[in-house]
């Protein structure tokens, strides 16, 4: 039985104003790596191999805690309160009006100014018989970013012996509040730094996609992706319909519908297969929706982990998550936790090869 043996923690030095922050190494028995920060509770490394067995980081991000402490575009990081989008940074909860941060136009992203992703968590690994596993913790205070109510949030990293990095969220609030947690790592199968993503195929389990305005807040409309460059029912190259999503940046930045046999079952989402590599990842998930971004901000003004600069469509993210701008949107799918509740979400990105 695997225990916290597996979990190693090294330092990974401090914050600007002082915070120290740890890294812990996760591992099995097949040399599979995953590394999780203290700081925004960030997945930094994700190992996998090839057909061939050779391991490769597989996920975008930067050697030092420094580059994450600058600006950066949220690369391996938990997001909370609120993953993606809430329109002019404003939602009524029982007829109070809450007022957010808008750090996205005039438009709250990803929880604001200094959301999770910019927080210290605390830290604990522990021994499970699923694997190499560490928890994270963080208590968001009532108003933190505008939000209501005391929250207690929890998660917690596993690498099992069979090749799945599972995510678990939980969460507890004292007052009713809003919460739509993600984690937001950027992929590249061919391994971090080695060029665009375009030649990966990517199949998502959503026959339907929720359509934004030209500010990325869904009109409301939940509409079929038949017959658009949205549809990736059967496996598609990433790159195949790209010139057909217009715009500036253009590319892909969409809410999908997943479907579902229940609510809150952990079923599949997507698969991407990376032909070069023979990498497969598959991501199951027990939320609603995906978001699938394909790395169109990204412009070759960071440098990662390889040295290696990151230009456009050089990573993809697939955020499991409830519907971008949901507290303004009473048809989508709640987000609503109250007290006694408990918040939960699994997310698990399973990795092969062939």
């Amino acid at each position: 039985m695997p225990n916290d043996s597996n979990v190693a923690k090294s330092p990974l030095g401090a914050t600007a104003n002082g915070q120290e922050v740890h890294l812990y190494t996760l591992t099995n028995a097949k040399g599979l790596v995953a590394k999780v920060s203290t700081y925004g509770a960030l997945l930094t490394e994700m190992h996998v191999p090839d057909r061939h067995g050779q391991l490769k980081d597989i996920t975008l991000g930067f050697k030092d805690l420094k580059s994450y402490e600058a600006s950066h575009p949220y690369f391996g990081a938990t997001i909370g309160r609120y993953g993606n989008r809430i329109a002019k940074g404003t939602f009524t909860l029982h007829g109070k009006s809450y007022t957010l941060a808008t750090n996205n136009d005039a438009n709250h992203l990803h929880g604001g100014l200094i959301g999770f992703d910019k927080k210290v968590w605390k830290a604990v690994p522990l021994s499970t018989e699923y694997g190499s596993t560490v928890a994270l913790t963080y208590t968001s205070i009532d108003g933190e970013e505008g939000y209501p109510g005391n929250l207690k949030v929890e998660v917690i990293y596993t690498l099992t012996e069979q090749n799945e990095l599972t995510i678990d969220y939980q969460a507890h609030t004292d007052a009713d509040t809003v919460l739509n947690l993600t984690n937001h790592a950027y992929w590249n199968l061919s391994g971090e730094g080695s060029g665009a993503i375009l030649d990966h195929e990517l199949e998502l389990m959503a026959d339907f996609y929720t359509p934004v305005d030209d500010t990325l807040i869904p009109t409301g409309e939940i509409r079929s992706v038949q017959g658009t460059p949205l549809d990736f029912t059967t496996p598609t190259s990433i790159g195949s319909r790209m010139a057909l999503m217009a715009g500036d940046p253009g590319g892909y930045d969409h809410n999908f519908v997943l479907r579902k046999s229940g609510e809150g079952l952990l079923e599949m989402a997507a698969r991407v297969h990376e032909p070069k590599s023979g990498r497969i990842m598959e991501i199951l998930t027990t939320e609603p929706g995906i978001q699938f971004y394909s790395g169109n901000f990204l412009d070759g003004k960071l440098t990662g982990k390889s040295g290696r600069t990151y230009e456009k469509r050089h990573g993809f993210c697939l955020e499991t998550q409830h519907f971008p701008d949901s507290p303004n949107k009473p048809h989508f799918p709640s987000v609503l936790l109250r007290p006694g509740e408990t918040y939960t979400q699994r997310t698990v990105h399973r990795f092969s090869a062939k």
